[in-house]
């Protein structure tokens, strides 16, 4: 991993419930903290407050998938398909590579980025018969998180098709009094009625909400009583995935406390419905950005 510059930002390993990580650290007290785990990012601390809804009732066992922070969902988008749900790359551990990425993590007085790699091994061949390298980048700038997903086909012949997300668990203090803004006009598909339909200009939250949208050309803005965080992704993303397990739910999910669903909305990068195509040696990028405004 790279040294730090004489400006005071840093990057560094840790522990997090007895799990390796690395964290990323500016002069203004901006931080992240990704488990090599998945490449999840599990805190997102942002003007002193953190961002990221992570769940106390996570195993922390190195191989169960954990609830919160934002998950990689890859190559499959919940359980459309034959593989485990969400597919395999959140259960498994990636690589901070320098020789594969150049330089593996980069810091300066304003800024800093460290990116984690998975390749195909005999685990994931054992359910999914397809070679590839996936990258994910994890970049901090004041205010700012960008997550950039890069999926390379490294089959001779053969396309890689895949669907995912990144499942953006984005922290708030009463989902009773949040507001998603921007999708408005877009189609909508209603999981929890099976309904489809046009989104509403802002989407409220009482009780289960799960819904897949076209995703908007302009970036989105979660209010959360006096904070917004604008919500931003690349059109490589066909959709958007709004989604917050309301009380019942909730109250079902052994990793999830009960009442935490009212401090949580996932607002997701997605690609649910029509999978993705790489050609044999081609490349696909998709990112998602969160900004404090």
């Amino acid at each position: 991993m790279a040294n730090a510059s004489a400006a005071s930002s840093a990057a560094c390993g840790e522990l997090y419930r007895g799990q390796a990580c690395q964290r990323l650290t500016l002069p203004c007290g901006d931080t992240v903290l990704v488990a090599l785990q998945g490449a999840h990012v599990l805190s997102w601390v942002s003007q002193g407050r953190e961002r990221l809804y992570l769940s106390p009732n996570n195993l922390w066992d190195g191989t169960s998938a954990i609830r919160g922070g934002v998950p990689v969902c890859f190559p499959q988008f919940n359980q459309r398909g034959t593989l485990p749900k969400h597919g395999f790359a959140r259960n498994m551990v990636w690589q901070v590579d320098d020789a594969a990425l150049g330089v593996a993590a980069v810091v300066s007085g304003e800024a800093a980025h460290i990116a984690f790699t998975l390749s195909a091994n005999p685990d994931t061949l054992a359910i999914w018969q397809q070679a590839f390298v996936a990258v994910l980048r994890v970049a901090l700038t004041p205010g700012q998180l960008s997550l950039t997903l890069t999926v390379n086909n490294t089959e001779a012949q053969n396309e890689l098709h895949f669907t995912g997300a990144l499942h953006t668990y984005l922290a708030v203090d009463d989902i009773d009094l949040t507001e998603l803004r921007g999708l408005g006009g877009r189609p909508e598909w209603n999981a929890v009625a099976d309904v489809h339909g046009v989104a509403d200009e802002v989407l409220y939250f009482d009780g289960e909400f799960d819904r897949v949208y076209e995703a908007a050309p302009h970036p989105l803005h979660l209010q959360d009583g006096t904070g917004t965080v604008q919500i931003e992704q690349s059109p490589s993303w066909a959709n958007s995935v709004v989604w917050n397990p309301g009380e019942g739910k909730c109250a079902a999910l052994a990793d999830m406390p009960p009442h935490g669903f009212a401090r949580m909305l996932c607002v997701e990068a997605a690609q649910v419905f029509d999978p993705v195509s790489i050609p044999a040696g081609g490349q696909w990028v998709g990112w998602q950005r969160l900004t404090v405004s």
